[in-house]
């Protein structure tokens, strides 16, 4: 299952893979199913391309299916695209065809090497493979996904291997071979802000793999800097180095590895998930050797991207003087991977080369442990219910019984394990509490056919200690115990066998009181009477001893732990007073308690406990109507009874007056009362399935069939009086409200165990105002987060808020007060603090374009893609490592454009990236495809792109490599001679023009966009390009070859389209807008999609910068916007803010103003 991401329309949108071939697009907010897509191959599992919300692949059983027609309103069309998988071992490597052409280009055979293991793993779909590489290469492959962070690349997970797939050429671009001594590959999480890859391993460890640009040579490194310049073909190639792995863990048959995910917003913290059911939360962090260097300033390893040093005077000198920088400047907390890891400095020379040892490194940390289920419930039990009298002390605890004899304890206010106790060698089969902090529990192997009796297991266990302690010792094997039945005041219990006598025994003193004889009737339901003991209770604690002492023990206290350690060591439990020397002594109060039980005749039998006193009561005779009793449960005055045939008979003990109904279920295996004084609800489990019934008007609330409804349901419970709680045969434990319709609570109404601080946990309303005041404080004259300050003003902030601001970490909260780039860093840092990922990635991209339009404004750029070789190291700098990361060695540059310049983006944000960025990396990548080509149609492909590229001299050496016996020989030698002849200027121009456009007019639109990129015509192929709704490819065409000009016309155009109602992506538009510097026209795109407090905050952060001129047309769209504003924070309560914003929104403002006095 994925969510659809790629879109604006919907974030409840689910697409699901239904086996064996059946692909769903599920709508999460009403459940219902848009549309069902079903495949004519198998398939296993699937993965959206993150940078084309149209395209997906799925993995199937011996193939690839590549689909591009996805689409959220209608049914996709066709069936897609099917490459076949080749054995990456294998002995013979095809090269790559499409799949809807079923002509085999050619086949290199030769030995095993990783040139050839790269080229042949997607071979199309017409070439047959033989059987022997389909039964050994095919199954091999484990996973498929979309590289999040390069655009067309596809990863290939394999056992010892990872292969990184270039779709443009078909072909493996790197391999990320296992390590010689380490384990196999599981799954790889590719993440988005970094080249960097997650790798979980079979032994349970988790490792972490950095790409790297490596050359044969410094000089290739320099020459690759200089964007004009392409390296020699050999020279380049792709590692992924292994940075840093965790230690492995203790992998079992019971304990295995199911599987991992990655934060989307931090993409810093990993989780696994355990079959046992624990979760375990690892984090990326950064461990620096020497601590007196920051890591920015010494490591290429860090992405220093907003970090800013104030070891140099001049910097000093200057940040006193500009409103830009706070008086003192700290360093970026590191939130967030790219805050960890960088990806600018993308070369290094051979790590043989490099003797400095290095000063940082990265590290995984476990900073959190979940505790799920560890095997199948076999039995649950709710602790006693809340009081008046155990308000300040209680927690509601449920005890877990597994089948490995296990108990574990769950706190479900938090939901969080409390205790995990190993208390028998076998499956637990019943646990029963003596009071809040414990409980008795017994379990007995598995009967053998052949075999009536078992070695019982009867304990009590302390949570206090932890302590177990086996109370039936020296026994000798004997009939398996049927239940344990605590009395309500928690004096007795008793143990029913099921061929054998029950035994009554103290719980005070874990002594046998008596043992029934052998002719006593066999017991088939029992349960204790919860109203006569309580008059006789209050008589005798109403009494006082004739010993002098006041001090009674309580019996039915809510502290269990005087009761687990009363015979052994009563006076330990109390403790001097402090104005008296003398001890007060414990006097045991015993109470006569009752219990009836039934024997399979279905009679009734009475019995009285008092003290060592054991004595018969009553019978009375069985119902006509019933069967034999399974399950006795008394409440107040009712008593019910249920049968082997599913009836259930409710006894009025106080009028007298018996009724049965049926149920028509079958057996009765439990019933349980909801706890709560007049609360009747009964809670009835069936064979197939749970009923919740109201005694009092004897009707059924609710019903639950299985596994119609859910899985097999096993045991079952009150949480509290109205949450039933059921445990199923699938591992879950499910509380449900009454109706049982839902089983999920809002993470607010649970109670953490400690503070944390998250955003999420809090009410809307007040997640907002938290938000509003972390982001920007214009209204309170200087900006604070210091909670004592913010509660002595006259603002209503709520006490959640407050004690938000507390748990923050200092560091961050004093960065947020002393960001050198105030609001649009600050808005940033919030964003991935609260997890919004669409605001994260807007504000990273304003950022780095608020500071690029201050250091260089657009209007002054006359070209930045092509012509300016003499400033190509304004993002790529060929300085040494150490130098290249420090922002202030930029010698040609004014201090202030040195300080506000900004690294350039990553490569996952394709084409948002700054022209000169992006055509280094595309120069790279098709130097990089010049080294990996084997076929004929690979160098074809190389030399289209070299020709886009304005690299003719090396298309012209390609085309002129074709074989002579090939079909295109005489094809490409035309093109050469084309390519090598052709000058900007001249008569040929026009013709070329002319055979270009007619190309186009004639469906050969590539042919033709190469022909006008030769005679410098590349505005015109673009936009032949978008004419054609090749929209992409105008854009990419434009960065690589146009002046900036003449691109912001073309990208301007894209955005435009991106924004028009039959494509929506206007989240992406802004973001084109964005990298134009067009911020007026991005304030007025938010404002159109009610962003009102991003609009306002993006208005203040380019007056900060000094990039928003407030001419007439923008002065409205900006009062407009701060009036939308004003409403929002007044929303909130955030008065004072309120009326700031409505002084800045003009006359309507004002009107705003006098409603909010008035």
């Amino acid at each position: 299952m994925e969510w659809v991401s790629t879109q604006d329309i919907s974030h409840d949108l689910l697409v699901a893979l239904h086996p064996p071939s059946t692909l769903v697009l599920w709508n999460t907010e009403n459940g219902s199913k848009l549309w069902k897509k079903t495949y004519g191959e198998v398939l296993l599992s699937f993965s959206f391309d993150p940078f084309d919300p149209n395209r997906l692949a799925f993995l199937g059983q011996d193939c690839v299916l590549f689909v591009d027609d996805f689409s959220l309103s209608k049914l996709p069309a066709s069936n897609g695209k099917k490459f076949y998988l080749s054995n990456p071992n294998s002995q013979t490597a095809s090269s790559i065809s499409h799949s809807s052409s079923y002509e085999k280009l050619s086949d290199k055979k030769s030995s095993l090497s990783a040139i050839r293991r790269m080229s042949g793993i997607l071979v199309g779909e017409g070439i047959k493979k033989n059987h022997e590489e389909e039964l050994s290469g095919i199954s091999e492959c484990l996973q498929l996904a979309f590289h999040r962070a390069c655009r067309h690349h596809l990863i290939l997970v394999y056992a010892r291997e990872v292969l990184i797939l270039d779709l443009d050429i078909n072909q493996t671009v790197s391999i990320v071979p296992v390590e010689r001594t380490g384990s196999l590959y599981t799954q790889v999480i590719p993440v988005r802000q970094c080249d960097v890859l997650f790798c979980l391993h079979e032994n349970g460890s988790l490792s972490l793999k950095t790409r790297r640009w490596q050359t044969r040579s410094s000089s290739s490194v320099q020459s690759l800097t200089d964007e004009n310049s392409l390296p020699s073909s050999n020279d380049i190639n792709i590692f992924y180095d292994h940075k840093c792995q965790t230690d492995p863990l203790r992998i079992t048959m019971h304990n295995r590895i199911y599987g991992m995910a990655s934060c989307p917003i931090s993409e810093n913290k990993v989780v696994l998930v355990m079959s046992t059911g624990k979760i375990l939360l690892w984090e990326l962090n950064s461990v620096d050797l020497d601590g007196t260097h920051r890591s920015w300033e010494s490591s290429p390893l860090y992405a220093p991207a907003s970090a800013i040093s104030s070891s140099d005077p001049l910097v000093d000198d200057f940040i006193g003087s500009h409103e830009l920088f706070p008086d003192s400047v700290i360093e970026q907390p590191k939130l967030v991977l790219s805050d960890l890891v960088g990806c600018h400095a993308p070369f290094a020379d051979s790590p043989t080369t490099t003797t400095e040892k290095p000063r940082h490194f990265l590290k995984f940390i476990l900073v959190g442990l979940l505790n799920g289920l560890a095997t199948p419930p076999v039995v649950i039990r709710m602790c006693p219910p809340l009081t008046t009298k155990n308000f300040n002390v209680y927690q509601p605890l449920m005890a877990v019984g597994s089948s490995t004899g296990t108990v574990q304890v769950y706190n479900l206010s938090s939901g969080q394990l409390s205790r995990e106790i190993s208390v028998h060698s076998s499956a637990v089969r019943g646990i029963e509490w003596i009071g809040l902090r414990g409980f008795l529990s017994f379990a007995y192997p598995t009967l053998i056919a052949s075999s009536s009796v078992v070695k019982n297991e009867l304990m009590v266990t302390d949570l206090d200690t932890g302590r177990s302690t086996n109370l039936r010792l020296n026994t000798e094997e004997e009939s398996p115990i049927e239940m344990i039945k605590v009395s309500y005041l928690k004096q007795y219990f008793i143990i029913v066998f099921k061929d054998k006598p029950f035994e009554v025994w103290d719980l005070r003193s874990h002594t046998l009181l008596r043992q029934m004889p052998k002719n006593f009737p066999i017991v088939t339901a029992l349960e204790w009477s919860p109203t006569h003991n309580i008059k006789n209770f209050k008589k005798k604690v109403a009494q006082p001893e004739t010993n002098g002492t006041d001090d009674v023990l309580n019996s039915a206290s809510t502290t269990s732990s005087s009761l687990l350690d009363l015979a052994s060591n009563a006076s330990s439990s109390t403790t001097p007073t402090a104005e008296l020397s003398i001890e007060p002594k414990l006097v045991v109060v015993s109470v006569r308690e009752h219990f009836v039980f039934t024997d399979s005749n279905g009679l009734m039998y009475h019995y009285i406990v008092d003290g060592n006193l054991i004595r018969e009561g009553s019978k009375i005779p069985p119902d006509a109507n019933m069967g034999s009793i399974t399950c006795i449960a008394w409440k107040s005055e009712t008593l019910v009874l249920s049968d082997i045939a599913g009836n259930i008979n409710l006894w009025d003990l106080k009028a007298r007056v018996s009724r049965t109904v049926p149920t028509s279920r079958g057996w009765i295996r439990k019933i349980r009362y909801a706890p709560g004084r007049g609360n009747m609800k009964l809670l009835i489990l069936f064979n197939d399935g749970v009923d919740v019934w109201d005694a009092k008007d004897v009707e059924r609330v609710t019903s639950i069939k299985c596994p119609k409804d859910r899985a097999k349901v096993v045991d079952v419970d009150w949480a509290a009086s109205d949450r039933p709680v059921l445990a199923c045969a699938d591992g879950c434990i499910h509380i449900m409200d009454l109706m049982c319709f839902s089983g999920c609570s809002a993470m607010e109404d649970g109670q953490l165990l400690d503070p944390i601080f998250c955003p999420h946990v809090l009410p809307a309303k007040a997640s907002f105002v938290l938000k509003s005041l972390l982001q920007h404080q214009p209204w309170r004259g200087k900006y604070s987060l210091d909670p004592e300050e913010l509660d002595s003003t006259t603002e209503v902030v709520p006490i959640v808020v407050i004690d938000q601001l507390y748990l923050i970490d200092p560091y961050l909260r004093n960065f947020l007060v002393k960001c050198p780039f105030t609001t649009a860093q600050r808005c940033c840092a919030v964003a991935q603090l609260f997890g919004d990922e669409a605001e994260m990635i807007f504000w990273t991209v304003a950022l780095h374009y608020l500071r690029s339009e201050k250091a260089e404004p657009s209007n002054r750029r006359v070209n930045s893609s092509v012509s300016r070789s003499g400033t190509s190291n304004l993002f790529v700098p060929s300085t040494p490592a150490k130098e290249s990361q420090d922002l202030l060695v930029i010698n040609d540059d004014t201090r202030e454009t040195a300080l506000v310049k900004d690294y350039p983006l990553e490569m996952c944000y394709d084409v948002i990236c700054d022209n000169q960025t992006f055509r280094s990396y595309e120069l790279r990548r098709v130097s990089l495809h010049d080294n990996k080509r084997v076929t004929n149609e690979h160098t074809r492909k190389c030399a289209e792109n070299l020709i886009l590229l304005n690299q003719a001299d090396r298309a012209v050496q390609l085309l002129l490599e074709t074989e002579p016996d090939s079909s295109n020989y005489y094809v490409d030698s035309l093109r050469a001679c084309l390519v090598a002849s052709i000058r900007s200027s001249g008569a040929s121009q026009s013709t070329i023009k002319l055979v270009a456009t007619n190309l186009i007019a004639n469906g050969r639109l590539s042919e033709g966009v190469q022909l006008l990129c030769l005679i410098d015509k590349g505005l015109d192929a673009c936009r032949y390009l978008q004419t054609y709704d090749h929209w992409h490819q105008a854009a990419w065409l434009s960065k690589v070859t146009l002046e900036y000009p003449e691109c912001s016309e073309v990208m301007k155009r894209w955005a435009d389209h991106l924004a028009s109602p039959q494509v929506d992506q206007k989240n992406k538009a802004i973001l084109v807008l964005l990298s134009l510097g067009q911020f007026s026209r991005v304030i007025d795109l938010l404002y159109s999609q009610r962003y009102f407090d991003r609009a306002a905050l993006l208005i203040e952060a380019c007056r900060e910068f000094g990039v928003l001129s407030l001419t007439d047309d923008i002065k409205g769209l900006v009062e407009s916007v701060f009036l939308e504003y004003a409403r929002f924070l007044l929303n909130l309560g955030l008065t004072k803010a309120g009326e700031y914003y409505c002084l800045k929104a003009g006359p309507k403002g004002k009107v705003l103003l006098n409603e909010i006095e008035s």
